[in-house]
């Protein structure tokens, strides 16, 4: 069996205003309807003898993942829960902790879940020498053949080619980001390729492996499995034992040390949509004048730019190689050429304590989600949306009151020791204190105006009874 593992952390923050730390850039659809985390498993369909995926994400994008494996039928994936960020190297080795308690011999695909990957075809048929050389105990990863000299990516040298193998080579080094001459001898020599972070091998190799030459990381990734516990349908590793764990890339802590890494060259129009710049550069529907558009935007004299609306019209006049993309509630512009430095805006809005950079207006919750629409002193007032089915939970507020006001859909609504049912333009009220509950019984999605009202307004003044999402 190949046995994908797809690895959902990161928070794109080179994709801001649209990739935020509580919707990153892996759970957006970027480049078609769908997400770029569903797009990963989708490109795996009409391979022979692929098991059910298997993602490791953080927790707070928990409920995110599984809505969205559910949307494309993905019945059943298993969702491992990293409590902290602690890179690549530690999240495979739980991942394979995890693989090894039911077929020890299966070979482990390891895929990013930001990647844009256009040749499916090429995709599979590298896959499958991958899959050959991991049966014969090497460990693999995927070099893409460069067009351009770009110093973004690290490099791989492919060594000899091994014997009775398929166009698959040695690791000859892993090489930093070059600068821009240095890459453009890479790309001369046709002996480099971009690191594209996506490998394959058995997960008892990798183990042994990690074991020789960083047993600290397995010590504790091991210790964070085993002490495993099962939330919902996620498995939540211990984070006492997790946090402990040394941050580390599976190429500093593995490939770069083991004598049994391959490499198999790929030509398959892979990107890692790192940036703005790169995702103008991959998406499809260019205009004739080679402008990438999103949303509702109007363009006069405007050339080789990326424009993207969220919610509202965009104008653009007389401008060339430009970024520019709005949000709700933030605009970005750059040229192209300065993409890479949207990650500077984002540290500043962090030492600012400025909160564009983790939250989008619309913020998601396992029931559904809220949008702020007007904030002032002592009120704020909100859209809400509750999914066919789904409860808040039972709860209430020290510091604030809450109206309610059905807009479309049926509402059930705890209040006290009353249970009411609510409907279109009906209302209630909801006193600071009291315990109360919103419920949607019907099979549409419910809709409702709240608002709040009181000396404090923040999302952590609530007190939880109980809820059906286990959440703290």
């Amino acid at each position: 069996m190949i046995h994908p593992v797809i690895l959902s952390g990161g928070s794109g923050t080179r994709l801001w205003p649209l990739s935020r730390a509580a919707l990153p850039k892996q759970l957006l659809p970027l480049v078609s309807e769908h997400s770029m985390l569903q797009e990963t498993v989708q490109r795996l369909a009409g391979l022979p003898d692929v098991g059910t995926p298997m993602v490791v994400c953080g927790n707070d994008h928990r409920f995110l993942v599984a809505e969205q494996m559910q949307e494309i039928g993905v019945e059943r994936p298993a969702l491992l829960l990293e409590p902290m960020g602690r890179n690549t190297a530690p999240a495979v080795a739980v991942a394979a902790l995890a693989l090894m308690e039911h077929e020890a011999d299966g070979v482990m695909l390891v895929l990013p879940a930001d990647h844009l990957i256009s040749d499916i075809e090429g995709f599979h048929a590298a896959i499958a020498r991958a899959v050959e050389a991991a049966k014969q105990g090497f460990l693999v990863t995927f070099g893409v053949k460069p067009d351009a000299p770009e110093t973004g990516y690290g490099y791989i040298r492919r060594g000899e080619a091994l014997a009775a193998l398929d166009d698959t080579y040695k690791v000859g080094a892993f090489v930093e980001k070059p600068g821009r001459a240095t890459a453009e001898t890479y790309l001369d020599s046709g002996d480099y390729y971009w690191n594209s972070g996506m490998f394959a091998f058995k997960a008892a190799r990798y183990l042994q492996e990690l074991e020789k030459h960083r047993p600290d990381i397995l010590e504790s990734a091991r210790a964070a499995w085993l002490s495993r516990k099962a939330d919902l349908d996620f498995c939540r590793l211990d984070a006492g034992a997790f946090e402990s764990c040394p941050s580390e890339s599976i190429d500093y802590a593995v490939m770069e040390k083991t004598d049994a890494a391959a490499v198999i060259p790929v030509d398959i129009g892979w990107s890692d949509v790192g940036s703005w710049s790169s995702l103008w550069q991959t998406a499809q529907g260019r205009d004739a004048q080679g402008n990438i558009v999103r949303g509702d935007v109007m363009l006069e004299q405007v050339g080789n730019s990326y424009v993207r609306a969220e919610s509202r019209m965009v104008a653009a006049i007389g401008v060339e190689d430009m970024i520019i993309v709005e949000t709700a509630d933030a605009v970005m512009v750059a040229p192209k050429s300065q993409a890479q430095q949207v990650k500077r805006i984002v540290e500043r809005l962090q030492d600012g304590e400025r909160g564009e950079h983790l939250n989008h207006t619309r913020v998601f919750r396992p029931w559904g989600w809220f949008e702020q629409r007007d904030v002032g002193e002592r009120f704020q007032v909100k859209r809400i949306m509750l999914k066919p089915g789904a409860k808040i939970s039972l709860q209430s507020h020290q510091h604030r009151s809450e109206h309610w006001v059905v807009v479309n859909g049926t509402a059930r609504v705890t209040r006290g020791e009353d249970v009411l049912t609510l409907h279109e333009n009906q209302s209630t009220y909801i006193p600071a204190g009291m315990v109360h509950r919103l419920e949607n019984p019907a099979a549409e999605p419910l809709h409702i105006v709240e608002i709040q009202s009181g000396a404090y307004l923040g999302e952590d003044d609530i007190v939880r009874l109980e809820d059906v999402y286990k959440r703290d």
